[in-house]
């Protein structure tokens, strides 16, 4: 056990170094990291998991890109500001800023989430990220929050305005279904339309025999991404 406490301090330590905030309160920190699975096989030792403060770092996230954009693009309509609000904030956004700042090595994870590769999971790096972000708020205030958050996101706002942000929506919602069914996610050309060298594609994507999504594109590879985002907003996992 002391050798375990004295690696987290040394990842924790590692971890505030890289992000450039120091926390007051190391428990906040630690919490952060905890997923739920972990807190769950040690339930004698009380431990908090994470999903509060992501919560709380959900808030603070969209607050602090909403009042960048908005700032940022005086000249962008409510609709504009909505829809480049939601590319930014959203878990595949979030999942490529957990990959930068490689995440997955500082989560405590059950061994279930361990063994199927949770500290690679969309979804679990993503809810970390909030986490982390609703921990700074809370140990040093929105100014600090605010710091921590312009310093890796002001990027992808930046590709996201210039249409160069890629998000790897087809992998994303592989990810969302695995959660409740085991079937196989099929993508079916529905139609095609011009000469071949100019052709656009419309793909569906289904589970079974359920249409999930459809999305057009010059490539089938760019009509599948669109797909399965179709797909992913019908879920309410996005906002299109």
């Amino acid at each position: 056990m002391a050798k375990l406490i004295k690696k987290r301090k040394e990842l924790f330590n590692e971890f505030q170094q890289r992000i450039g905030y120091s926390f007051e309160n190391d428990e906040l920190l630690n919490r952060a990291f905890t997923h739920s699975s972990f807190a769950n096989e040690h339930k004698r030792q009380n431990l908090s998991n994470n999903e509060r403060l992501e919560f709380l770092g959900d808030s603070v996230l969209s607050v602090v890109v909403s009042d960048y954009i908005f700032e940022k693009y005086p000249n962008y309509p409510e609709g504009e500001l909505t829809k480049l609000r939601a590319t930014v904030v959203c878990e595949p956004s979030l999942a490529i800023i957990a990959k930068k700042l490689n995440l997955g090595i500082y989560l405590l994870l059950g061994k279930g989430e361990e063994a199927t590769g949770g500290r690679e999971r969309v979804s679990i790096v993503a809810d970390a990220v909030e986490a982390v972000i609703g921990a700074i708020y809370l140990d040093g205030g929105l100014i600090n929050a605010r710091k921590f958050i312009l310093s890796i996101f002001t990027a992808i706002i930046d590709e996201a305005v210039k249409g160069k942000l890629f998000i790897d929506y087809k992998t994303e919602l592989q990810e969302v279904l695995q959660r409740t069914t085991k079937a196989k996610i099929r993508y079916t050309v529905i139609n095609e339309d011009g000469p071949d060298h100019n052709k656009i594609f419309q793909i569906g994507v289904k589970v079974g025999n359920k249409l999930l999504g459809e999305g057009m594109g010059k490539s089938k590879k760019e009509a599948e991404q669109n797909a399965a985002k179709s797909a992913l907003s019908d879920l309410g996992v996005i906002n299109e």
